[in-house]
């Protein structure tokens, strides 16, 4: 199994889970990590992104990542997982492709470096350099809100000459520079904004990484299901109840909405981080009425 992730054209088309960290007086609740990924992996999804931003990475070390990434392994072995990496010390980024290189891995989710705000050109050495010394497919993570600079689209097409280099996780915002990738057909396009789902595959895109997917997990299943056979008027019925539980997931930082959510489904404790923080009451008990409304699985 683990050499069909390694194979010269991954796929990495459909459904993906950037799975929460759940956390129990301060550390990894691993069993809940463990039924959780189960409990996803029966949903017809595509595979989970582990340590993602949803996974509160950033508050994680290396030795908790690695012990995410083997419980989830573990819990769903038949799914294929992605690892989310950050960092600015291109150094220590690589040195930690190079650890994660053993470990089954169908792809890296890597965004540009955050904080440093290089130009086009350092972008293109950043992803080169990374692509290079992994031995797994690279997906591009553009998101600028979060990194404080957009990857242009002249540099992701030059991106995408690189054979590692497979596919893009798109929170760009610019739909225009969306369909341009979709065109040119060499990398996967996936909606990484969840309220892009929809719009991303009906225009051509391969699917998307969706953290409110959690949730009505089989529903998005489907909505991806239906657009990839064309049949519009399902896939938008199916869609649009949808919206209002997406909003409501980001109505706070992310992934605290999540996980008041799960909490309340009694899938984790209602805990995350620093600086991350729980919803507060008032908007909590708001947002869990949004979701009653959306009780259908």
């Amino acid at each position: 199994m683990q050499d069909a992730h390694h194979s010269p054209s991954p796929d990495f088309s459909g459904l993906w889970i950037p799975l929460v960290t759940p956390f129990r007086d301060h550390a990894v609740d691993h069993a809940a990590l463990a039924a959780l990924a189960e409990k996803l992996a029966a949903t017809g999804i595509a595979g989970f992104v582990v340590c993602g931003s949803t996974g509160e990475a950033a508050a994680l070390d290396e030795d908790e990542q690695m012990a995410v990434l083997a419980t989830v392994a573990a819990a769903a072995p038949s799914l294929p997982r992605i690892m989310g990496l950050s960092g600015y010390h291109l150094g220590k980024t690589l040195a930690w492709v190079r650890k994660l290189s053993g470990c089954g891995l169908a792809g890296l989710l890597v965004p540009a470096p955050s904080y440093i705000r290089p130009s086009q050109a350092g972008l293109e050495e950043w992803f080169g350099a990374i692509a290079d010394a992994s031995a797994v497919p690279l997906l591009v993570y553009d998101i600028p809100y979060r990194t404080g600079v957009a990857i242009e689209r002249e540099t992701l097409l030059a991106l995408a000459a690189h054979p590692r280099i497979r596919g893009i996780k798109d929170c760009g915002g610019d739909m225009a520079k969306t369909r341009a990738l979709i065109a040119d057909g060499r990398l996967q396009v996936l909606a990484g904004e969840d309220a892009q789902l929809f719009a991303t595959v009906a225009e051509g895109g391969a699917g998307a990484i969706a953290a409110s997917a959690h949730l009505q997990t089989e529903r998005f299943v489907k909505v991806l299901r239906l657009l990839e056979e064309g049949r519009l008027a399902e896939a938008r019925a199916e869609w649009q109840p949808l919206l209002p539980l997406i909003e409501a997931m980001f109505s706070d930082a992310n992934p605290g909405p999540l996980k008041a959510a799960l909490a309340a489904r009694g899938l984790m404790q209602d805990e995350l981080r620093p600086p991350m923080t729980r919803v507060p009451p008032e908007r909590r008990q708001r947002l869990l009425d949004t979701l009653q409304g959306l009780s259908r699985p």
